[in-house]
């Protein structure tokens, strides 16, 4: 005989029948069990009339997928070559780029699925990537990535002048390079990248004296007082066939007061203007006629100073033998070109000085002329000439104020 479920007992019986229910959803593929069709937990099931979800297997998560370039371990790379990271699917968190100083290049996200440079690379140097992605549904990765940019077989050099000081009111940026910035292009890429500041702001331009000269002037001469700061960021700049820049420098200089000085060779004076006013008027002598003596005509700017030299003719294509040759020593110098044009003390020529020319090509004062000339002058000061049939060459010494301001924009590589 069968004994008739008790209330208490009835109650533990759909408990149980509950929880075998729960089994068995959670093993149903499609909505349908995938156990025995008969059988109590069957029944229960019948009776709630309770239909409940299926579950499926959860997919592993996917990373960002990502292309990089250079690819890794790539060696040989071009300083100007494109780098960049891009997540085709995915999103960009990080990228970094680091040579192995610890130093960053510095990029930019787009979208924050591209990262780019925004500087050229460092020739004959590692790098490493490291980047932070995150995947399409969520899931975060990290990767690093290695290449090595090319050596060049000749490592291009250059100096900035004025590298600091006080200059004179005459005196341009000069981005000077130790051998030839091949082409225009080139000449192109350099201006671009370098940068003159100013307090207060003046209006100027930069032009190539020529292949090797680089060179920036307000329009008109320096404002007295102007703080002048010039970065150059060339490291990975090409100047030649296999010849690249891995320096960058950086320089700033003071201009100080106004100092112009013209000379009129046919009445043999210099004349000294400090912030316009006359300040002094100095007797002189200036080369003597000919194709080789004849001091030049035209604006000019002190290049450098020096309180004693040997000054050899040999040296300006006057050789030893030769009528016109000499050999002296010279005090109180301040050159005006490259190519031997001086002012300085000439005692021996003291009774032609105000009268003659008789030099071969420098401007002579007596010593006690020279010396206050010397003490009061700067490099950077202008010294303008008239009164000669020959013409001073831009290159031949710094020749900036040949030029009216439209004529130097013009020798631009930009222009």
């Amino acid at each position: 005989m069968v004994r008739p479920f008790s209330r208490s007992r009835r109650g533990r019986g759909l408990t149980v029948s509950l929880v075998g229910l729960g089994l068995l959803v959670l093993a149903t593929v499609g909505g349908r069990a995938a156990g025995p069709t008969s059988g109590p937990e069957t029944a229960s099931a019948q009776i709630s009339g309770t239909s409940l979800p299926a579950t499926t297997p959860r997919r592993a998560p996917s990373p960002a997928v990502l292309q990089v370039s250079p690819a890794d371990l790539t060696s040989g790379v071009r300083p100007d070559a494109p780098v960049s990271v891009r997540a085709s699917s995915g999103t960009l968190r990080s990228v970094a780029l680091t040579d192995a100083e610890g130093d960053k290049v510095a990029g930019t996200v787009a979208a924050g699925a591209i990262w780019q440079t925004r500087e050229l690379l460092r020739p004959a140097t590692a790098y490493t990537f490291t980047i932070v992605a995150r995947g399409p549904d969520g899931m975060v990765t990290s990767t690093t990535a290695r290449f090595r940019t090319l050596k060049p077989r000749v490592a291009a050099t250059y100096s900035v002048i004025p590298g600091g000081g006080i200059v004179g009111v005459g005196m341009p940026v000069i981005v000077q390079f130790d051998s030839a910035v091949t082409t225009r292009a080139r000449r192109a890429a350099v201006e671009r990248l370098v940068r003159v500041r100013t307090a207060p702001a003046q209006a100027g331009a930069w032009g190539w004296l020529d292949n090797r000269q680089l060179m920036w002037r307000p329009r008109s001469y320096w404002t007295p007082g102007t703080k002048v700061t010039v970065s150059t960021p060339l490291h990975g700049v090409q100047t030649g066939d296999k010849k690249w820049i891995s320096a960058d420098r950086e320089a700033s200089f003071t201009v100080g007061s106004s100092m112009v000085s013209r000379v009129d060779m046919a009445a043999h004076t210099l004349t000294v203007r400090r912030n316009g006013h006359v300040v002094r008027t100095i007797p002189v002598s200036t080369g003597k006629p000919g194709a080789l003596t004849e001091t030049r005509r035209g604006t000019k700017v002190i290049i450098e100073r020096n309180a004693a030299i040997v000054m050899d003719s040999a040296t300006v294509g006057i050789p030893k033998g030769d009528p016109n040759y000499y050999k002296i020593s010279t005090r109180w110098n301040l050159r005006l070109t490259w190519t031997g044009e001086f002012i300085h003390s000439a005692p021996w020529s003291v009774n032609a000085q105000g009268s003659q020319n008789v030099s071969h090509g420098c401007t002579n004062m007596s010593p006690v002329n020279a010396e206050w000339m010397f003490d009061n002058s700067r490099r950077g000061d202008v010294v303008t000439f008239t009164g000669s049939e020959r013409e001073f060459q831009p290159t031949e010494g710094i020749g900036v104020w040949v030029y009216s301001y439209a004529g130097w924009k013009a020798l631009s590589a930009l222009a």
